[in-house]
């Protein structure tokens, strides 16, 4: 059983670079959670973040499966606070300065050299997962499947994950 403390200031940190979307957040959770801590193995991880896509702030929720997994229901409450503080804090600082803020150049440069960085993350942690999920014919198709119909349609995005899921499910 992990500490709360532990938990805490593990989910306080990635609560801190949280902030503008968890998808670029993938790699560095998969080594947190897996590797660094084996709080969860790669198959559980990839399963939570599976589960995770069908609930609202889907990777926050991530944080909650591990930290009950690793801490009972404080762990998991505890997780899902303090991976959540950072940002709420910081929006609220934001926020309130947002009209000043928005027309600074430092800020709109940084902000723009921070763009190319987060699509190579998304892309990084696209490959991980592919390279220890995708082992046969069945997840490539699922893949190739789910991918047109998100880029080419307007399925759902739930609608395709359920879709997955069912697929999955009846040829297994």
């Amino acid at each position: 059983m992990t500490s709360l403390l532990t938990l805490a200031w593990v989910y306080l940190r990635i609560g801190l670079m949280f902030v503008g979307g968890g998808y670029v957040l993938i790699p560095l959770l998969n080594h947190i959670m897996v590797e660094q801590h084996g709080w969860l193995t790669q198959r559980q991880f990839l399963d939570g973040l599976a589960l995770s896509q069908l609930t609202p702030g889907p990777l926050a929720m991530l944080a909650t499966f591990t930290g009950f997994r690793s801490g009972g229901f404080l762990g998991g409450l505890v997780a899902t606070v303090c991976i959540f503080l950072p940002c709420v804090v910081l929006m609220l600082i934001i926020g309130r300065n947002y009209h000043r803020l928005k027309n600074i150049d430092l800020i709109k440069s940084t902000l723009d050299g921070l763009l190319p960085a987060v699509v190579g993350l998304v892309a990084a942690a696209a490959w991980n997962l592919g390279a220890s999920s995708l082992s046969g014919l069945q997840e490539f198709m699922t893949l190739a499947i789910g991918f047109a119909l998100f880029k080419w349609t307007k399925i759902s995005p739930m609608i395709v994950i359920l879709g997955a899921g069912v697929v999955g499910m009846l040829l297994n």
